[in-house]
């Protein structure tokens, strides 16, 4: 959805997208100036993520945790803003939303540690998730990005190195290895399962 002035296009900047209120409930992202209308996920999608959720909350405290309610904003040609399935606040991070009128972190905040996207069916979805996030987030020196993919049925781990992420692809009963959580010990078999319970 790209906002029109008078039949031509208008680019929102970053101050007017965290301004903006169309009156409605939709969410969006900014991407390069233009506002797209995030759809409802799927059952198995949104399993996922909330069964993910739930084990990340034996490791932190919950206040660390955000679940498709806090937007990172990320390098673009113009304003871009993104919504991740799951972040995993630093401490830093979350200090920077406490007295933020809205949860976005903006580029003058700190990164969050970890960052997940659950890929939704479909070629433009796995670009997004696979090569425009990946290079936004890294960009923001995010430690961890986690791509998970259904329908591969693979857990890929994006670890910040040295100014780029390296991937470790996780599939069957493979323990996935973190630096953010290091006691994390289920398997990429194991949280995909959850979308289909």
């Amino acid at each position: 959805m790209t906002q029109t002035v008078s039949g031509s296009p208008k680019f929102l900047t970053m101050e007017e997208y965290l301004t903006y209120d169309d009156g409605t409930d939709k969410r969006y992202e900014l991407v390069d100036g233009e506002l797209v209308e995030m759809p409802v996920e799927s059952q198995f999608n949104a399993s996922i993520a909330k069964f993910l959720l739930f084990e990340l909350a034996k490791h932190f405290p919950i206040t660390l945790l955000a679940l498709k309610d806090t937007e990172i904003e990320v390098s673009g040609r113009r304003a871009k803003c993104r919504l991740p399935d799951l972040i995993v606040h630093s401490e830093e991070s979350r200090a920077a939303l406490v007295e933020a009128r809205r949860a976005t972190l903006t580029r003058d905040m700190p990164s969050p540690a970890l960052v997940v996207e659950v890929v939704s069916p479909g070629t433009e979805n796995r670009d997004r998730d696979y090569r425009h996030k990946r290079t936004e987030y890294a960009a923001r020196e995010i430690t961890e990005y986690w791509i998970i993919d259904p329908e591969m049925q693979q857990i890929t781990l994006c670890l910040w190195v040295n100014g780029q992420y390296e991937d470790t692809v996780y599939t069957g009963d493979n323990p996935i290895k973190s630096t953010v959580i290091p006691g994390f010990d289920l398997s990429a078999a194991q949280v995909l399962a959850f979308g289909q319970s």
